[in-house]
């Protein structure tokens, strides 16, 4: 009617259905009030899960416990805050990064890189899903669960400087996703001259992926979670110092141990190396993880009581395959899976894959005790 194009480009959703992929209806009793949501996990969560969810060419199914997830995702994002408000940090006063000499400084201001890039590249294909999955995993899992823990305790300028740039450059890429929060962390920051975040620029950090750093954090990330994993198969007391040895101590590993020994023992009791000569031979019951081309060698039997932790293990791998076989008892009766609701036989997949998976873990850590 006005002789003009209303919109340049239409954007068409799919239909929002309830958890099971029905159609909600009034008469079904599926229907979902969002004023209900938004009271008990907020806005803010809400909006995140239609927009992580919304995947084009399929139909959202809306599960209130995608809901309650997001808005854990908001919870930890308060409490990144008080973390760094509690250490000194404060508002950015930057559009570029920081100087930056530590390596995980180098490398935190090169994820932030990575993840502008397949923000803007969802952007621009427009994939919602897309540019919520790069958020999601860059704020929750590499700056809250990683960076901030690979740092607590240095408490020097640079990496105020830097974990505050960061924490900002969040705010502003979510903040078309959770309006709410991130306009209130953004205050709650530091002094903004009066502008609200929705003024701010768009990141542009005029910096670059540096490789080193990178490949050095990725591969201390990686003994971290082997050493934990370690730990908890075999149940080696935290407090239970870890001496290796070692086949193959490279530079990789010298550059690493260099620069985290300190976050090492601290976040996993492991001790620097004294000697990184290659063994001559790998004691019996020993635990080997590898790591890049560095093998790590625990003698088990200065840590643990190996005959106590066979038994242990083969208890529970005895306990984990008798679930599984009556799981899969139930799963090969016919009656069952005629007679069951979808959702039974999903569930009971589930469990035979959990206690499956449980047992074999078991019999890997049974291994290592030779």
């Amino acid at each position: 009617f006005m002789k003009e194009v209303p919109w340049k480009t239409l954007y068409l959703h799919g239909l929002v259905r309830a958890p099971d992929g029905s159609k909600m209806s009034k008469s079904k009793g599926n229907t979902v009030d969002p004023l209900g949501l938004i009271d008990q996990y907020g806005a803010d969560a809400l909006r995140f899960t239609l927009a992580a969810m919304e995947s084009q060419g399929r139909d959202i199914k809306l599960d209130e416990k995608r809901v309650e997830g997001y808005r854990n995702f908001a919870t930890k994002l308060w409490n990144a805050a008080r973390f760094l408000q509690g250490n000194g940090v404060g508002a950015s006063t930057s559009v570029a990064a920081p100087p930056a000499t530590l390596a995980v400084n180098k490398w935190i201001i090169g994820e932030v890189v990575e993840t502008l890039a397949k923000l803007d590249q969802a952007i621009a294909d427009l994939r919602y899903d897309a540019m919520a999955d790069a958020i999601y995993h860059f704020a929750w899992g590499t700056y809250c669960d990683w960076y901030i823990e690979l740092v607590k305790g240095d408490t020097s300028s640079e990496t105020r400087d830097v974990s505050g740039w960061v924490f900002d450059q969040i705010l502003v890429m979510l903040h078309p996703f959770m309006p709410f929060i991130t306009e209130e962390l953004w205050h709650a920051m530091g002094q903004r001259g009066g502008h609200n975040i929705i003024h701010a620029r768009w990141p542009s950090p005029d910096a670059r992926v540096d490789a080193d750093a990178h490949r050095d954090v990725l591969w201390t990330i990686d003994l971290i979670e082997k050493i934990r994993s370690l730990r908890n198969e075999l149940a080696i007391p935290f407090g239970t110092w870890l001496r290796p040895n070692f086949l193959n101590f490279d530079d990789q590993a010298r550059r690493s141990f260099s620069s985290f020994g300190n976050v090492l023992m601290k976040m996993v009791r492991l001790a620097g190396p004294e000697n990184t000569a290659d063994l001559i031979m790998i004691p019996e019951a020993s635990a080997q993880l590898v790591v890049g081309n560095t093998t790590f060698v625990f003698p088990l039997a200065d840590y643990i009581d190996l005959d106590a932790e066979r038994a242990r293990l083969t208890k529970g791998i005895e306990a984990a395959e008798k679930e599984a076989a009556s799981v899969a008892s139930r799963l090969n009766n016919p009656a069952f899976v005629e007679k069951a609701k979808p959702e039974a036989i999903a569930k009971a997949r589930a469990d035979h894959a959990e206690k499956s998976a449980e047992a074999e873990r078991l019999r890997a850590a049974l291994a290592r005790l030779g």
